[in-house]
């Protein structure tokens, strides 16, 4: 086996590099993915993120971080963005951004927050808004290996057309495989909605998930009072403090 320099190859991956729009995909009204090309790409985890950098013609830089939300199977990497209408960078990407367009990015980045059918489950998803795309990261993956490790999402959006992925999550649980995906709106919902018509809470949770003697490892991301309810829930109803893993996002940015 040839040795690995694993300074250099960290360097590598936090160089900057030219990515392309290769393709757009309109999610929800305030939210698009977009499909890149990114030469030299080194690949990455379910769950990590890449930071973006624009700059003006000016020189002006600005910069933020995204998950990646593809798996690390697809021909492309996907980034899920969702316009912050103050923001420096998502303005761009969530409105303007159009194939051919060329920014730069750095990573994968971070090693915490990450997830493979290797490591098995069973595995526990809490997301709200745009909080899915690491976990759909993970989703996309367990669907490309062919995994059957019993999997659980339960995902918060404000209302039916602010579900980002929700053909591809409809299409994911309908394969039989051990997922199970719960829906909750907060603010509207459609005749005949079955779903959930609160926020994620303690019941929820324990109705939705594992017992605590199934040690699922869980994934919670989100906005900030998201994730910090749905991890205190869960430790309240018995789940090892140390299988929860989050990752939150505040009210600015972008």
């Amino acid at each position: 086996m040839p040795e690995i320099d694993v300074a250099a190859a960290g360097a590598r991956r936090l160089e900057w590099r030219a990515a392309e729009v290769v393709d757009i995909i309109d999610e929800t009204p305030r939210v698009r993915s977009l499909v890149l090309g990114v030469p030299g790409w080194p690949g990455h985890r379910p769950g990590q993120h890449v930071d973006v950098r624009l700059t003006g013609e000016d020189g002006y830089r600005a910069q933020r971080s995204y998950s990646i939300a593809s798996a690390p199977e697809a021909a492309h990497l996907m980034l899920t963005v969702e316009r912050i209408e103050q923001g420096e960078v998502s303005p761009y990407l969530a409105s303007e951004a159009r194939p051919g367009d060329r920014f730069e990015l750095r990573g994968p980045i971070g090693g915490y927050f990450v997830w493979s059918v290797a490591d098995g489950g069973p595995l526990v998803l809490v997301a709200g808004g745009s909080g899915i795309a690491p976990l759909m990261a993970m989703l996309r993956h367990r669907a490309a290996a062919g995994s059957i490790v019993p999997a659980r999402l339960i995902y918060s959006s404000r209302t039916y057309d602010d579900i980002i992925y929700r053909e591809e999550l409809e299409r994911l649980a309908a394969r039989g495989d051990g997922l199970g995906v719960v829906h909750t709106l907060t603010r509207q919902q459609p005749p005949g909605w079955r779903g959930g018509t609160r926020r994620i809470d303690r019941d929820m949770l324990a109705r939705a998930g594992f017992a605590p003697q199934a040690r699922p490892t869980i994934f919670i991301c989100g906005p900030t009072s998201l994730v910090e309810q749905a991890a205190r829930s869960l430790r309240e109803l018995g789940h090892d403090p140390r299988q929860i893993k989050t990752e939150r996002f505040g009210p600015t940015g972008g």
